[in-house]
C-alpha cells in the first residue's frame, strides 16, 4: 500500500483552492478506502429546460398561478410532479395486476 502525503493546514479557502489546483487527491487519499455515502437531505439540483407551449396554455397557467399567488413556473412543476405520481401509481397497479395474473391471483 502506497504511503500518502499529509494534507497541510490551510488558513482560508483560497489557500486550499490554490493547493488542490496543483495537487492530485490520489497523492493524499487511497481510493480503496473510499466509502459510498448518501445525502438524504440534499435538495435535488435543478436543470433548465426549454419547453414550447401554446400561448393560450401559458396564459391559463399564469391565471391559475396568479389565483394561487405563485409563479407560473412553480405551478407547472407542481402539475408535472402530480402527473408523474399518477403515472407511477398506475404503473405500479399495472405491475401488480400482471404479477397477480402470472401468479394465478
Amino acid at each position: 500500500m502506497k504511503k500518502h502525503n499529509r494534507i497541510p493546514h490551510f488558513e482560508n479557502e483560497d489557500q486550499e483552492r490554490e493547493f488542490w489546483a496543483h495537487e492530485s487527491p490520489l497523492d493524499y487519499f487511497d481510493p480503496n478506502e473510499f466509502k459510498k455515502i448518501s445525502f438524504p437531505d440534499l435538495k435535488p439540483s435543478l436543470k433548465s429546460i426549454s419547453l414550447r407551449l401554446p400561448e393560450a396554455m401559458i396564459a391559463e397557467l399564469k391565471l391559475l398561478a396568479n389565483k394561487k399567488d405563485m409563479p407560473y413556473q412553480s405551478l407547472v412543476k407542481i402539475f408535472l410532479a402530480r402527473q408523474i405520481n399518477v403515472e407511477r401509481g398506475s404503473l405500479a397497479k399495472d405491475l401488480e395486476n400482471t404479477t397477480d395474473y402470472f401468479e394465478g391471483g
